[in-house]
């Protein structure tokens, strides 16, 4: 039985369209090239980051970011706040927890996405983020820690990302039950690739995640 869900963050929880369209204002690439770019990149397996060495090649991507702080301190940058959460998060979160089920955020996030979460005062039983652990998915240890935090058996445990290599195929491996959400470039592409069929769910909303525990569909 499932008694724990945790969630990954960006693209799951988090929207990133804005991140990445102020990304784009800053390094001067057209919005739809940034995005395009982007999508190219995951289906191509490879990370995000490399979609800045393919528009603006040879970029220090830390020495912008510190760069970026100093010409806009008081902007959101390359961060997120409450705008960016998903509609249908907050509701499909405090569906879970109405079930009776712990809910617990935790994702490859750098250290000031813990408090940018925090404060949007989600109804979640705990946020951690990698950066906070000092490791990252698709780590064995990431997943270790989180069925440490969660005070739970892996098999009790049920880990929602949007993409199979960082998220579903790792938390699986640890012996979590898993589910994919089909949100971003990862989670639409993932979804057709035939190793989806390893996660125990497919969804496209929190709330309809929420429906299926309710319903007895995992």
């Amino acid at each position: 039985m499932v008694r724990a869900v945790v969630f990954d963050v960006g693209e799951t929880l988090i929207g990133e369209t804005r991140i990445w369209s102020r990304w784009a204002d800053r390094l001067g690439v057209p919005r739809f090239t940034m995005l395009g770019v982007l999508g190219g990149m995951a289906a191509l397996d490879r990370s995000h980051r490399d979609a800045f060495q393919v528009v603006r090649p040879g970029l220090d991507i830390e020495a912008e970011i510190e760069a970026w702080r100093r010409d806009d301190p008081g902007g959101l940058r390359e961060n997120f706040d409450a705008d960016d959460l998903y509609p249908d998060v907050r509701p499909g979160l405090a569906a879970l927890r109405e079930a009776g089920h712990q809910v617990i955020i935790a994702g490859n996030q750098p250290p000031q996405a813990y408090d940018a979460l925090v404060a949007m005062n989600l109804p979640a039983d705990a946020v951690h983020t990698s950066a906070g652990w000092g490791v990252s998915k698709p780590q064995r240890e990431f997943f270790d820690k989180v069925a440490a935090v969660a005070g739970r058996e892996p098999g009790e445990i049920l880990y929602v990302g949007d993409r199979l290599d960082n998220d579903v195929l790792p938390a699986r491996d640890a012996g979590m039950r898993t589910a994919l959400i089909r949100r971003g470039p990862w989670g639409y592409l993932h979804a057709e690739r035939p190793e989806a069929l390893v996660a125990d769910l497919i969804v496209d909303t929190v709330p309809e995640l929420a429906a299926a525990l309710a319903e007895g569909r995992l």
